[in-house]
C-alpha cells in the first residue's frame, strides 16, 4: 500500500517520425517533492524508451482517482495516519479509512435483474408478440406487441427475481447465509458485519491478512464481494473502507472540485469551503451500522486498533441514519 504525500508531473520529448512526441508521467514520493520530481523524469524517460522500441503506451499519463488507477498509488489527500493505517478523502469527498493488512469487504445487495434473464423474457414476450400477430393476420397488433414486450419483458424479469430473493429471506439473509457458510469452512477466522446503505461491510478480526493472498482471495468469492472492490484491493494491496458518508446522501448536491489529489492552490479556498460544509453536515449521520459477529471470536491486537477507529469513525454503534 502506497498513499504518497508529495507529486509531481514529468515531460520528455523526442523526434520521432518527422513530428516530436511528447510523454508526460507522474512520479511520487513520502519524503518530498523533489524526490517525486526524481522519481517522475525516472519514469518518463523509461516511458519514452518502451515507445521508441515499439511498444503501444499512452503518452500522458491520466490523473485519476483510486479506482481508476492502473500501476500508479492511491491518489489522494492524507488526513490522517494511526500507524500503518491512513485516513483519506476520496475524488468525491468522502473519507476513507485504507489499510495494508486488515481485511475489509463490500458486498452489496443484488436486487436487480441480470442482463441475460431480462434479454430472455424479452425475446419470450418478443416471440408471443409475432405468434400473435401472425395468429390474427394484424401487422399493427404484431407491433404494439412488440413494442411493450421490453417494459413488459424487464418487469417480468424483475418481479421474478424479487420473488426469488424474499423466497430465501431477502438480500439480508443470502448475504449473511453466504458468510455463515465460508466461516464454516474457515472456523478460525472472525468476522464482524456491518450495515450499509446498500449492502453490508465485513471486517475480519482473527489475524491481519495480505490483499493477495489465496485466503483472502478464496473470501472475495465465497461472500460475493464487489468486483470492483475486489479488483482494486490486489492492485493497490490495500483493504479500504469508507468512514463518512456520501455527499449526496446527506443532502449536498454540489460536487466537490479538485478531487484528485494535489490540485491547484488556487482551488483550495473552494475545496476548504465545500469539506466545511460536508463534515458539518455528515455529523449526523453513520457511515454504517454494526449487526454482529459470526466466528472464533478472536480479535487479533493490530486487528483491535484498526476496528475501534474504523467503528469511532463510522459511528457504527449509533443510533444515526446510514448514508
Amino acid at each position: 500500500m502506497i498513499i504518497p504525500k508529495y507529486w509531481a508531473e514529468s515531460r520528455v520529448q523526442h523526434p520521432m517520425g518527422g513530428k516530436q512526441i511528447t510523454v508526460r508521467r507522474f512520479g511520487w514520493s513520502m519524503a518530498s517533492l523533489a524526490e517525486a520530481q526524481s522519481n517522475a523524469d525516472a519514469r518518463a524517460h523509461e516511458a519514452l524508451q518502451r515507445i521508441l522500441s515499439g511498444e503501444s503506451l499512452l503518452k500522458r499519463e491520466p490523473k485519476r482517482p483510486y479506482n481508476g488507477a492502473d500501476g500508479v498509488p492511491i491518489r489522494e489527500e492524507i488526513i490522517e495516519q494511526f500507524g500503518d493505517t491512513i485516513i483519506t478523502r476520496n475524488s468525491y469527498g468522502a473519507r476513507c479509512l485504507n489499510s495494508p493488512n486488515v481485511f475489509f469487504a463490500d458486498v452489496d445487495f443484488n436486487e436487480g435483474t441480470s442482463c441475460n434473464a431480462t434479454l430472455q423474457m424479452i425475446g419470450l414476450l418478443s416471440a408471443a408478440a409475432l405468434l400473435v400477430g401472425w395468429w390474427t393476420g394484424s401487422g399493427i397488433v404484431a407491433i404494439v406487441l412488440l413494442v411493450l414486450a421490453i417494459p413488459a419483458g424487464n418487469l417480468i424479469a424483475w418481479a421474478i427475481n424479487r420473488s426469488l430473493i424474499n423466497s430465501k429471506g431477502g438480500s439480508e439473509e443470502i448475504s449473511l447465509d453466504r458468510i455463515r457458510k465460508f466461516i464454516s469452512k474457515n472456523p478460525s477466522w472472525n468476522v464482524r458485519v456491518y450495515r450499509t446503505p446498500v449492502g453490508m461491510r465485513i471486517l475480519a478480526t482473527q489475524q491481519t491478512l495480505d490483499p493477495n493472498e489465496p485466503v483472502v482471495e478464496n473470501c472475495f468469492k465465497e461472500i460475493a464481494a464487489d468486483p470492483r472492490y475486489v479488483a482494486m484491493c490486489k492492485r493497490q494491496a490495500c483493504f479500504r473502507a469508507r468512514v463518512s458518508p456520501k455527499p449526496w446522501r446527506i443532502g449536498i448536491r454540489e460536487r466537490l472540485k479538485g478531487g484528485v489529489w494535489p490540485i491547484d492552490e488556487h482551488k483550495m479556498f473552494h475545496r476548504n469551503s465545500w469539506i466545511e460544509q460536508y463534515e458539518s453536515a455528515s455529523a449526523s449521520f453513520a457511515s454504517c451500522r454494526f449487526i454482529e459477529s459470526i466466528g472464533s471470536g478472536t480479535i487479533h491486537h493490530q486487528v483491535r486498533e484498526v476496528m475501534e477507529l474504523h467503528d469511532r469513525l463510522c459511528r457504527s454503534h449509533s443510533e444515526l441514519p446510514i448514508a
